[in-house]
């Protein structure tokens, strides 16, 4: 009996994985994202896409047909930005930070900087816009959006239904 279970259990998790494999899988086909990738002392521009790094960053932007993303690593910074769907990011690090920004869907505008060492992190979703400047706290508005930012402790949560502050403010 114990042997029919484990292959019962085991039939169950391949039916699973394949079940959503499936589900993950369909969909409309879209264009490749615009991939930037700019290592110590390179940079990248293409359409919709841009990263700069100082000799000692690194930085990384990814948009696809409808989105843009601007990564910019100064001295000891790790950056990333994501624009997709019509979403705007950019993304600044210096000094030991580490800071991301995701924009997804029309209107969505994320900014996330480092200016001291800590990570970060900006998601908006559409139309909205989310802040994080290392030196104030974390902001989101104007709908569904999220912000953590260890360089200042604060955060915040925004469901479309007004902004919830996260952290020290």
């Amino acid at each position: 009996m114990k042997k029919f279970a484990h292959g019962v259990v085991i039939v169950a998790g391949f039916a699973s994985t394949a079940a959503a494999a499936t589900l993950f899988a369909t969909g409309t086909a879209t264009a490749a994202p615009g991939y930037c990738p700019a290592y110590p002392g390179q940079a990248t521009y293409q359409s919709g896409c841009s990263a700069t790094a100082d000799p000692t960053g690194t930085a990384a932007g990814i948009a696809d047909t409808g989105g843009h993303a601007a990564a910019t690593a100064g001295p000891n910074g790790l950056s990333l930005g994501i624009g997709l769907a019509g979403g705007t990011a950019t993304s600044q690090a210096r000094d030991y930070s580490g800071p991301a920004a995701i924009a997804l869907g029309p209107g969505a505008n994320a900014t996330a900087m480092g200016v001291r060492p800590g990570l970060s992190i900006a998601i908006a979703g559409s139309n909205a816009t989310v802040t994080v400047d290392g030196k104030h706290p974390a902001t989101c508005t104007d709908g569904a959006g999220f912000a953590g930012d260890f360089q200042t402790f604060s955060g915040c949560l925004n469901t479309g239904a007004g902004e919830i502050p996260l952290g020290q403010r």
